[in-house]
């Protein structure tokens, strides 16, 4: 259910692939010399945005507030980087996912929006943005 795959663990040349593209930023999460957690920041300088993905956590600690962390970590980065809008795609089914963006400060789209986005998508994701009054600002 994460990243749009099913399987795991992913290839290495999998994860080389997704960043070939320019507006791709990779961070990994680490715990004791130990990679947990992989994200991807998506700029678009077009629209002044920044879409988080392929977020993964170790299957093994998972529920111990990792994901959290580096869903902070990675909209620091955007922060940083002067991206005032951050968004993110969730499968509707991945509840877990959904609670632990929930919990980091993200909230749904409006409606008519995640419509419009969904339409060219393979199923209709839950879009969510992140909660300005969350962040303080």
């Amino acid at each position: 259910m994460w990243c749009g795959r099913q399987e795991f663990p992913v290839l290495t040349q999998t994860i080389s692939d997704w960043q070939r593209d320019d507006d791709v930023q990779a961070h990994i999460l680490v715990d004791d010399d130990r990679v947990v957690g992989y994200g991807e920041l998506w700029f678009d300088a077009e629209e002044d945005e920044v879409e988080l993905a392929r977020i993964i956590v170790a299957p093994d600690i998972r529920g111990k507030g990792l994901g959290r962390v580096l869903v902070r970590g990675l909209l620091a980065q955007a922060r940083a980087a002067g991206c005032p809008d951050v968004f993110m795609r969730v499968h509707p089914d991945n509840e877990t996912a959904l609670r632990c963006y929930r919990g980091a400060g993200f909230v749904p789209v409006d409606a008519s929006l995640a419509e419009s986005w969904n339409a060219a998508q393979p199923v209709n994701y839950v879009w969510l943005q992140r909660d300005a009054e969350a962040s303080g600002g």
